[in-house]
């Protein structure tokens, strides 16, 4: 069940951001492809932000679930001065663990939602090119957008980066196969829109993020949740091949995880048109949003489609065919908590008939003599199997294959009051430190102190010396080992910012034997 908290506590940290859009002034005006944009300055004037940059022709009408179209030009001067239009969602409301900070703002949301924005330096004489970092957002591919609080570019530009967040569709309009939209596709091929978006958006960045002083040839992808299972498809697509060296996954990726074949979805797509009493292509395009929002639920990203993801993201790797990355990556100590774990009884029966003979394995890494004992296995293992086990699958295959790896555990638990007291290191708890934009943090809610100030500055120097360079380290900062699956070494982010072992290693190659047993 959803949990909801007072309006009031909804717009207090949209208090703080307000405030400080309304300081903001005019930055300069730049050509880009479709025309002359303008900008807003920061409200000490270092950074120029432009919000809202359109990127892709808006995918309504008869654009709807195609690939994106180029950009409409536009005379005279294009205002980039506030965001665009989160993708079609449900209304955003704080629930669970997630207050407003973490959430889009309530308007404006549609279709037409292909827009982006940066955050750059200003300077008033010529400098080299600088590393580009594009945020890709989470949202279980059914929610998200931009124009999220702690989604903020300034602290990072701040840093010597140029920093892009990016839109793209979500749901059943950024992930919907059809067979009439494979054959008029001209690839057989239809479904991932929302990743053709994010390809789109990255081309753009090649072809235009000069004009703001970044290097197209220095581009790091990041994203957490949903957005971390986006990079690991962007990495193993050769749809985006060139367009970015190295990538940030928090809390996300598609080892293991099955994704839909071609097949599969088009026949999901066929069902969901009976739903709708729209039996033909042309027929779905004319359905309001509104409506395949409320009836087609059945899409959550991703499809296998031959095209934009060719195959399995695990065979892609093995097969050596993915794109090449630098990889930093990481999960949180209490992802997906279990809000109504079973008892050291039920958990024993479940896994002794899961496992049979090994289940007496499976019990040494997620013991159940009690009932108290049960339930923080039952987190442990929520964790582990959720986003544990992706994110160090990546990790292993990268390290293998000597590419390069950097991983992580956010361990922080937030200080938090009333609802949100219980969560500790959550699901998107990291993100805040990660990018320096903890002063968009309720402090009513979560009264943070010195130890996150200072693991914000730590951790920001990180994300961005990797962005940089493509290794972490950096003058004062403890010193985080490459990762190696023989001996791993992670860092630990959290009370105290050090390396050690990644305990649960046995654990976690015990979860991977069993999976491919299946």
């Amino acid at each position: 069940m959803k949990l909801r908290v007072p309006h009031i506590r909804y717009t207090l940290s949209f208090a703080i951001w307000l405030g400080i859009q309304l300081t903001l002034q005019a930055a300069d005006t730049l050509r880009v492809e479709g025309g002359k944009i303008s900008g807003i300055s920061s409200s000490d004037g270092r950074i120029n932000i432009y919000k809202g940059i359109p990127f892709a022709a808006p995918p309504v009408g008869d654009l709807r679930w195609k690939a994106p179209q180029p950009v409409k030009k536009w005379s005279g001067v294009l205002a980039c001065d506030k965001f665009g239009a989160s993708p079609v969602q449900g209304e955003p409301a704080p629930f669970s663990m997630w207050s407003a900070e973490f959430l889009i703002p309530k308007t404006p949301i549609n279709e037409d939602c292909l827009y982006l924005n940066v955050w750059t330096e200003k300077s008033g004489k010529p400098v080299g090119k600088k590393p580009v970092l594009v945020w890709i957002y989470g949202g279980g591919f059914v929610s998200g957008g931009a124009g999220c609080a702690i989604y903020d570019g300034e602290a990072t530009a701040k840093k010597g980066v140029v920093f892009v967040s990016i839109n793209y569709r979500v749901g059943a309009l950024g992930f919907f196969a059809h067979p009439e939209l494979t054959k008029e596709s001209g690839k057989n091929a239809s479904g991932n829109y929302g990743l053709m978006d994010q390809i789109t958006a990255l081309k753009w960045v090649k072809k235009n993020i000069s004009q703001f002083g970044g290097d197209p040839d220095n581009v790091t992808i990041a994203g957490q949740s949903a957005g971390s299972m986006s990079v690991n498809c962007l990495v193993v697509s050769p749809q985006a091949k060139g367009l970015f060296n190295k990538a940030i996954a928090e809390s996300g990726a598609g080892f293991g995880r099955n994704y839909p074949s071609l097949k599969q979805a088009e026949d999901a797509g066929l069902q969901a048109g009976q739903k709708l009493n729209a039996t033909s292509l042309a027929a779905l395009r004319k359905v309001p949003a509104e409506d395949i929002l409320k009836n087609v639920t059945a899409y959550r990203g991703p499809i296998v489609d031959g095209l934009v993801l060719p195959d399995d993201i695990t065979a892609i790797y093995q097969a050596e065919k993915q794109n090449p990355v630098t990889l930093l990556t990481g999960w949180n100590q209490n992802e997906n908590a279990v809000s109504k774990p079973k008892t050291a009884t039920e958990f024993q029966a479940q896994y002794n008939q899961q496992y049979g003979p090994t289940a007496q394995t499976f019990f040494q890494y997620y013991p159940a003599q009690t009932d108290e004992q049960a339930a923080h296995s039952q987190n442990e293992l929520a964790r582990d199997i959720s986003f544990g086990l992706q994110n160090y699958s990546w990790a292993v295959a990268q390290a293998q294959q000597n590419k390069g790896a950097y991983v992580y555990r956010f361990t922080r638990k937030l200080p938090a009051t009333g609802i949100y007291a219980n969560y500790g290191a959550f699901h998107t708890g990291e993100v805040a430190y990660a990018y320096d934009n903890l002063r968009f943090i309720d402090r009513s809610l979560r009264p943070l102190n010195e130890t996150d100030d200072q693991l914000a500055n730590l951790m920001s120097a990180y994300w961005v010396n990797f962005v940089k360079t493509g290794n972490p380290n950096g003058t004062g900062l403890p010193q985080w080992p490459a990762f190696n699956p023989n001996a791993p070494q992670i860092m630990l982010l959290g009370d105290e910012v050090k390396a050690g072992p990644l305990t649960e290693q046995p654990a976690l190659d015990f979860l991977i034997q069993q999976a491919s047993k299946r």
